[in-house]
């Protein structure tokens, strides 16, 4: 590994070309509104127009949906009809679609040059490949939107996708959108209480599952579970079983006569054609569900119109999709990322790649092989998935031709700078933006995203996406972003991807985003602009560790960690202490070849301390091989905590290794 590029971490390290800025979407729509640059481009598109009686919010957005060319059936009376505040803003008032014609009639019509396109390439653990054209898919959807039908599905109701990722989850997607029903996608990894949990509250008359999927060369099996979850949350009449494993016809998994239905026989034996409903441009889409790290999951409503425009805005302008890119994130369909992929990728008539198995079986270098076979060009993935795959050393990359790559992504959680370097330089060449994005399930999407002509720092987010309304506050609710000072996330405005309230209601709804300052949508996460212009997070505000009447957020702690070249991973809990309250303990998760010592933890310690101050220094370092993670990469914290503290787990479903609790629990 590179000594020196840990040390980078200061100043710009990527300048996109002037031939690559003039070759972006982002930079054509600046030509188009005779906008000169960035800082011109942000404030055009989520403050105020000069000479204009509207905000730049409302302007962008209007001029979105052509600019797009997303197709409405009848026209909106107006922008938005904001007259009970931001928190239940109205957008496009008056118009029909569906979201379903968008991504997938117009792309698959008889006259369409993207009819025979493919839509999907989707790879099986095993390795074997399949590849879906919008014909077959407008197909398949179809058979969904009247199997569905068949069984009294409608506008509003709510049917569960429960699924392992292959090709019908984007059929099961689309079906539901073409009918008006709510789709309530399930993380495939889930065990019985969060899958009975999300079912319940939802309220699915069906379920959409399978026998199984791949994972590391096991069976991992889906219809136990789905069973079960029923028996515990009920409302489910009908179960669809997606044959992925052949144990269904088999006959070798649980089957209920009354209930249960092989795919082939119910979605396969439905008619492929249907005409998909128009319906209100608010009406429910989706039902995310956002899992906190105390209390009942949240269950985000998303309409037709917003989820649509958002993630096709991003995909667009922030991921810069071409007509002939291969587009892959790496998510299941139950996270967020999953139906943004499909909804952005599809509403432009591209190419989605997708992939079942784990990221390092049956070798470590199994995205950049696929990368290379498939010939991707847009790569997002976790900072997590990224310090684990780096952390295996750079021979795996080194042996794929990555050329095709031109642009990166990753969400979900901070970076570190050399992670942040290693996949800008050994996977993306050096001179591959990294699109680091940040929002959340609550709106679809993005309050921060770079664009890909914009100047790059390790780590940053760039700054408020189009149309966003963001900024950073202090305690009082007052901006401190052009201070430089670090405070709070916020919007300030409304968009129409922006959560129409909870499922379980408003109640809810106001006091976790809009109960902290009036008219403000407090996000929880600490944010900072520095100097430059550049925004950068810093972890969750309500993860705070009060340490001696100071409060620090984890990630500032793992952070520092991460800065002494020996420590791969690191994550903050705090625990009880007698003199401070709460003291910092640090798991870390070492570089290959590092040795474990009490000189190393000591040093660790010191590096601590000189990022953040004495007080901040680690009551205890310790040393394990590997963190609890969900499948998409993301360290459970809560996890370590609770095996720390010797509390009960709760429900630890979402684990994609629970052996590593183990470690948790014998580290010294």
């Amino acid at each position: 590994m590179d000594p020196e590029r840990g040390k980078r971490t200061d100043g710009v390290v990527h300048r996109p070309s002037r031939e690559f800025v003039e070759s972006t979407n982002v930079h054509d729509f600046m030509e188009t509104y005779d906008i000169d640059d960035y800082d011109e481009l942000i404030e055009r598109t989520t403050s105020t127009v000069p000479g204009e009686p509207r905000s730049g919010v409302d302007w962008f957005w209007d001029e979105l949906v052509d600019y797009l060319g997303i197709e409405f059936d009848e026209g909106y009376d107006a922008i938005r009809n904001d007259a009970e505040g931001p928190q239940f803003t109205e957008w496009f008032p008056g118009a029909r679609l569906n979201a379903a014609h968008n991504v997938l009639d117009r792309h698959a019509a008889p006259d369409a040059e993207t009819r025979n396109k493919v839509a999907c390439i989707w790879e099986g653990e095993p390795g074997e490949v399949r590849e879906l054209t919008y014909h077959e898919l407008h197909r398949e959807a179809n058979r969904v939107a009247n199997y569905l039908e068949s069984r009294d599905v409608g506008t509003g109701d709510t049917v569960a996708l429960y699924m392992p990722m292959v090709p019908e989850v984007i059929a099961i997607l689309y079906g539901c959108l073409k009918v008006g029903a709510v789709a309530v996608p399930v993380f495939s990894g889930f065990g019985v209480d969060a899958t009975a949990t999300r079912i319940d509250d939802a309220e699915a008359s069906v379920l959409f599952t399978g026998d199984g999927f791949y994972r590391r060369g096991d069976h991992v099996r889906l219809k136990g579970t789905a069973d079960e979850a029923i028996e515990q949350a009920g409302h489910v009449e009908h179960v669809v079983v997606y044959d992925r494993l052949g144990l269904a016809s088999d006959g070798a998994i649980p089957w209920n006569d009354d209930r249960d239905e092989r795919w082939t026989e119910a979605v396969g034996a439905a008619d492929d054609d249907y005409e998909t409903k128009s319906l209100d441009a608010s009406q429910e889409s989706m039902l995310l569900y956002s899992s906190g790290t105390t209390g009942k999951p949240k269950g985000i409503v998303h309409t037709h119109a917003g989820a649509l425009l958002q993630a096709a805005k991003e995909v667009y302008f922030g991921m810069d999709l071409k007509p002939s890119d291969r587009f892959f994130w790496v998510s299941d369909i139950g996270w967020m990322m999953g139906p943004w992929t499909l909804l952005g990728t599809h509403a432009h008539g591209g190419t989605v790649f997708m992939y079942e198995g784990a990221p390092d079986h049956p070798e470590p270098d199994r995205f950049w092989r696929m990368i290379d076979d498939h010939g991707i060009t847009q790569f997002g993935i976790s900072p997590t998935a990224i310090r684990a795959l780096r952390k295996r050393g750079d021979e795996w990359v080194e042996g794929h031709d990555l050329s095709t790559l031109r642009v990166l992504g990753s969400t979900g959680e901070p970076w570190d700078p050399e992670s942040w370097l290693w996949f800008y330089e050994e996977v993306g060449g050096g001179d591959t933006p990294i699109i680091n994005i940040s929002g959340g399930t609550e709106i679809m999407g993005c309050f921060l995203m770079p664009m890909p002509i914009s100047p790059l720092k390790p780590c940053t987010l760039g700054g408020p996406g189009l149309g966003m309304d963001i900024d950073i506050v202090d305690r009082d609710g007052e901006s401190v972003a052009d201070a430089h000072e670090r405070g709070f996330l916020v919007a300030r405005d409304s968009c129409p991807s922006m959560t129409k309230s909870l499922w379980s209601g408003d109640e809810r709804y106001l006091e976790e985003y809009w109960s902290t300052w009036p008219d403000l949508w407090d996000h929880g996460d600490w944010a900072q602009q520095d100097a430059d212009g550049f925004w950068f997070l810093h972890g969750r505000a309500d993860d705070a560790l009060n340490v001696a009447g100071r409060k620090v957020g984890p990630a500032e702690v793992e952070g520092a960690a991460m800065e002494h070249d020996a420590v791969n991973q690191a994550a903050a809990i705090g625990a009880d202490d007698d003199t401070t309250g709460t003291a910092v303990v640090l798991y870390t998760v070492l570089e290959a070849g590092e040795a474990v010592s009490d000189d190393l933890r000591e040093a660790i310690r010191e590096t601590v301390g000189e990022e953040l101050g004495k007080p901040f220094r680690p009551r205890e370092v310790r040393f394990v091989d590997a963190f609890p993670k969900t499948q998409s990469g993301k360290i459970i914290r809560r996890a370590i905590e609770a095996v720390h503290r010797g509390e009960k787990l709760g429900d630890m479903s979402s684990i994609e290794n629970p052996e590593a609790l183990d470690e948790i629990e014998s580290a010294r």
